[in-house]
């Protein structure tokens, strides 16, 4: 399990980092574009820009995969999977790509499609191995892994072949362009993965023995915190080309509503969920690794202290990048890494197996105090609003549902009167928000 971990660490930092060179770049550029000729121009360079650094990844794996199981503490078994999983990485190209001309034209059933698809189908090959009780190892894991994103990138192709033209005409200013848009925020998509998963990289490194064990059950309380945390990667999705849109059109106050409008929405949802999980780690990990993984409970609830912070913090630097500041999201996320590196380093030396948890919750609180200086001084962020926002969510999601029974229709009768209408009337630039 461990091992496991380790490997998706390596594949998700390279995958998101890539993701941050391209995809912001391609949605920005081809959303901005009614030029069919343009259009595919900037969607040839970004597939080739894709391939060549896919490319490079893949003879770092072959050359270097050895050498990075035996500072990791895993092995031989981490080369071999990241060595199975290259035809996965090819199919990552495609699958990538093909997320990026969705939501290009602001279509997300595409990409929901492609995810259920490849999803499903790895649940389903597990699933089929153990029930013919065939034998197991880490490498089948792999070949998976990889079979499954060659039949997500296939049904995402059957919903994105609308908007594609099939051609394929590379220029040199677009790949400049893409590159030139796309660097800083590269580098501070490196320095936000490596940051999210420096506790299982400092814990693999610095505590030798039993590591890849250790690595688990950090990796059990990162899944868990993930799924607390997908409302706020969904919604950054979509603030990204709202925010966009807004400080070209209607200035800095637009972009700070939306901002704080949709931290306190997030929030809403998140901080429930945080409390819950706090009070209840144990229930929480045993239904979902077993009791076995009951040591990773105070790690769990570290994490969720943290995740009260970080929608803030998630959607800061997705505003940054939006509003055409990557370089100084860039600095943040550099320092950021920088700090959590020292105190990662000093909480595992101090305090052994929890040190990485305890540093990185030291570290999310230094983050969001220079977060919200940076925000207060971009774009005039005040908690108070936010504060009064996230109210107000649990206030319409009340009085929608008193409303619900209130005019729920009979058999013979239809409900005259729409809440969401009612409640915007005369306000319908929210209603449609």
């Amino acid at each position: 399990m461990g091992t496991w971990a380790l490997f998706l660490t390596v594949i998700s930092i390279f995958e998101a980092t890539k993701s941050g060179l391209l995809k912001n770049a391609h949605i920005r550029f081809v959303s901005a574009s009614s030029n069919k000729k343009e259009k595919t121009e900037i969607a040839s360079a970004s597939i080739l820009i894709n391939a060549v650094v896919t490319l490079l990844f893949v003879l770092f794996l072959w050359f270097g995969s050895g050498w990075l199981g035996v500072k990791l503490h895993a092995g031989n078994n981490l080369a071999v999977m990241l060595k199975c999983f290259i035809p996965g990485l090819a199919s990552m190209i495609y699958f990538s790509h093909l997320e990026a001309i969705q939501q290009s034209h602001l279509d997300f059933k595409g990409v929901f499609a492609g995810y259920l698809v490849r999803q499903l189908s790895f649940f389903m090959f597990i699933a089929l191995h153990s029930y013919l009780h065939l034998p197991f190892t880490l490498a089948y894991i792999a070949i998976y892994q990889s079979i499954s994103i060659a039949v997500g990138a296939i049904t995402l192709y059957f919903f994105s072949r609308k908007y594609m033209y099939h051609r394929f005409d590379v220029t040199v200013i677009w790949i400049k362009k893409i590159i030139g848009y796309g660097s800083y925020i590269f580098g501070s998509n490196v320095m936000a993965n490596v940051f999210s998963n420096l506790d299982q990289l400092m814990t693999a490194s610095f505590i030798q023995v039993s590591s890849v064990t250790y690595v688990a059950y950090y990796n059990t309380a990162s899944r868990i915190n993930g799924m607390v945390d997908i409302p706020s990667y969904a919604a950054a999705d979509i603030l990204f080309p709202k925010s966009s849109k807004a400080a070209v059109e209607e200035g800095k106050q637009k972009v700070q509503y939306l901002y704080e409008r949709m931290v306190g929405i997030l929030l809403s949802f998140t901080t429930p969920a945080a409390v819950f999980i706090i009070i209840f780690p144990k229930i929480i990990i045993t239904l979902i690794a077993g009791a076995k993984y009951d040591a990773a409970a105070p790690i769990l609830q570290l994490y969720m202290i943290t995740g009260l912070l970080r929608p803030m913090q998630n959607q800061a630097a997705n505003l940054l990048n939006s509003i055409g500041k990557p370089g100084l999201c860039f600095l943040i996320n550099t320092i950021g890494l920088a700090i959590n590196l020292v105190v990662n380093y000093i909480c595992l030396v101090t305090f052994g197996f929890y040190g990485a948890a305890i540093g990185t919750l030291i570290t999310c609180i230094i983050g969001s105090v220079i977060w919200y200086f940076i925000m207060r001084k971009q774009i005039d962020l005040k908690v108070r609003n936010v504060i009064k926002y996230m109210w107000e969510t649990y206030v319409i999601i009340y009085e929608y549902i008193v409303n619900f029974f209130k005019n729920k229709p009979s058999d013979d009768e239809t409900p005259k009167v729409n809440f969401y209408e009612q409640r915007y009337e005369n306000s319908p630039s929210d209603f449609n928000a």
